[in-house]
């Protein structure tokens, strides 16, 4: 039975329903795009569209990795940090889309299985406070932060490239 067919209630509902709704945001934001226009640096910064949505669905499934094994599983594929963000040759934003969509489905059926109140050890790395834990309840309130936060600069970008706005 997928999460789609299960009625979760709760907590893991209330999880979902906003990771979900953030994930609409993001999702909403590259309608009508092509390919050109989604791989488009449209602002001064080094993001565009489709790097975006590659990068969403990357760091999605990387902690979700983590809420299930810890930093070793985390760890377990390699990231290209910059190449995250780009949409590389021969990637469509189509492609892209179906990963995130992949990704997604993963997670939700994670978060209905998963002890929310499970913690493991973060991995070593400056920007995370020596030897602090996180439970699978605060990876998933990372990626909501995650994806909401990218959301909207994936706001600004589609509204430099033609004038739309998903948010506004």
């Amino acid at each position: 039975m997928s999460v789609s067919d299960q009625i979760l209630t709760g907590e893991r509902a209330d999880l979902l329903a906003t990771l979900r709704r953030h994930r609409g945001f993001l999702r909403q934001t590259v309608q009508g795009l092509t390919d050109e226009q989604a791989a488009r640096r449209s602002t001064a910064s080094e993001l565009c569209l489709g790097g975006l949505i590659k990068h969403v669905a990357i760091t999605e499934r990387g902690w979700m990795r983590f809420a299930v094994g810890g930093a070793e599983a985390m760890r377990s594929e390699p990231v290209d940090w910059l190449g995250q963000f780009r949409m590389a040759e021969g990637e469509t934003l189509a492609g892209l889309l179906a990963q995130f969509d992949r990704v997604a489905e993963e997670t939700d059926e994670l978060v209905a299985t998963l002890d929310l109140d499970t913690a493991h050890p973060l991995p070593v790395a400056p920007w995370f406070e020596p030897g602090a834990s996180w439970s699978v309840r605060r990876v998933l309130l990372h990626l909501i932060a995650e994806t909401a936060q990218h959301a909207g600069h994936a706001d600004i970008i589609r509204e430099s490239i033609d004038g739309a706005k998903t948010m506004g």
